[in-house]
């Protein structure tokens, strides 16, 4: 039986989820999945949905676990820009610390090694930001987009994003 320490019980969980449930679009799977439920039972979901059950996982467990987000690039050369969702879980003597269980292929390398992040995807374009807020919840424009579209090709197609707003300069 494995360790009770928050560290331990959030690796078994985010391996779980980053190698057990698939990712719709790399494994081009259906239903589209929202809910922690969902995802359970279908054993598939985009990284939104993948992260809902990574953060329903954790907070069973007693880890404070929010929704975190990265605006990327859907190309890695600019515009179009897409919103990906990751976890941030906040873990004793480390403090808040950002996970990605999207789930790895080849150009994808996410694992657990705290106090060193290694996330799915870099921050390497204009226009691509990590989000600044932890959310308790998903934002109403991921739940827009996974109860509108039906299947995994429609929601590639429609991925949301929203836009960056710039910071005012406060020596003005």
């Amino acid at each position: 039986m494995g360790s009770d320490e928050p560290v331990e019980i959030t690796k078994r969980c985010f391996e779980w989820v980053r190698d057990n449930i698939y990712h719709s679009h790399d494994h081009c799977l259906n239903p589209i999945t929202l809910k922690a439920s969902e995802v359970l039972e279908a054993g598939t979901g985009y990284c939104y949905a993948k992260s809902h059950l990574l953060a329903a996982l954790l907070r069973a467990n007693s880890i404070p676990a929010g929704l975190y987000y990265q605006r990327l690039s859907r190309d890695n050369n600019g515009e179009p820009f897409c919103l990906h969702d990751l976890n941030a879980i906040y873990l004793p003597d480390i403090s808040w610390y950002r996970i990605d269980a999207r789930g790895n292929k080849k150009s994808v390398n996410a694992q657990y090694v705290p106090p060193d992040e290694m996330l799915a995807y870099e921050i390497k374009v204009e226009g691509e930001a990590d989000l600044p807020e932890i959310w308790p919840d998903s934002l109403p424009v991921i739940v827009d987009l996974l109860t509108k579209y039906d299947n995994y090709e429609d929601v590639w197609e429609n991925l949301s994003d929203i836009p960056l707003i710039e910071q005012q300069n406060e020596d003005k």
